[in-house]
């Protein structure tokens, strides 16, 4: 790992199943932090490379140029196996310790319910590993130290493919145009008329268009132009009422 990633603390670390998955359901949110001035860090758990149309290395490819367009602090991948990865010692340890070495403040994660069974996995893997994370008996080594407990003070699961009512939303209309941008960095996964692979749900145009259109219409419910919705671990505590929108 590089030196500058070894020393980095964020204040929000994002997780996804796959590449594509954090660009297509909070790049925008990702964005904004960014220009309020915060760390985020981004960690794919697998590579995606059971995916339909492309493989893993043009996903890795397309994955540096979504990176460049978001100017996140870093992205690791975890090399889990996509379709398979399990909730056992191994991967729950890996996730711990990456969660004790940057200790963010907030954790973003997959969808629970969602139509692809890997987003529901992860999303129970990060939650699992948020709570154990924080427990001092459980003993973890990183760059041959040992590492202190940290468990992050809010876990929030962005929404997906699956329509859910969000506990929240967040004004990303600043962001969208950028956003767009971003996820279609992917280009061997969403619509391209001239591909030659097969058609998958994803890869239709509709698909592309309904990223957009589903963002307007939560953006709608709070008078703004364009939103992301997310999903909160335990009730939100605010500490005043006028500050809510």
């Amino acid at each position: 790992m590089d030196k500058e990633i070894i020393n980095t603390k964020v204040d929000i670390l994002v997780f996804g199943a796959h590449p594509d998955d954090i660009e297509l359901a909070c790049s925008g949110t990702i964005l904004k932090h960014l220009e309020l001035g915060y760390k985020i860090g981004l960690i794919d758990l697998t590579q995606g490379e059971l995916g339909t149309r492309g493989n893993k290395e043009i996903r890795q490819l397309e994955t540096k140029k979504s990176n460049s367009l978001m100017n996140i602090s870093f992205r690791l991948n975890l090399d889990m196996k996509d379709g398979f990865f399990n909730i056992n010692e191994k991967n729950k340890i890996k996730v711990i310790s990456y969660l004790r070495h940057f200790q963010p403040k907030i954790v973003l994660a997959n969808s629970k319910n969602d139509r692809h069974p890997d987003h529901g996995r992860a999303a129970d893997l990060v939650k699992t590993c948020c709570f154990l994370s924080g427990l001092s008996k459980i003993e973890t080594i990183f760059e041959d130290k040992k590492q202190e407990v940290w468990r992050p003070k809010s876990l929030y699961y962005y929404t997906q493919f699956n329509q859910e009512i969000p506990d929240f939303v967040v004004d990303v209309s600043k962001y969208i145009e950028q956003k767009m941008k971003i996820i279609k960095c992917y280009s061997s996964q969403f619509y391209n008329p001239k591909s030659t692979e097969p058609e998958t749900i994803i890869s239709k145009k509709n698909f592309l268009d309904s990223i957009k259109y589903r963002s307007a219409d939560l953006g709608r419910i709070i008078n703004v132009d364009y939103a992301e919705g997310f999903i909160a671990e335990r009730y939100i505590c605010i500490d005043n009422l006028l500050n809510l929108k």
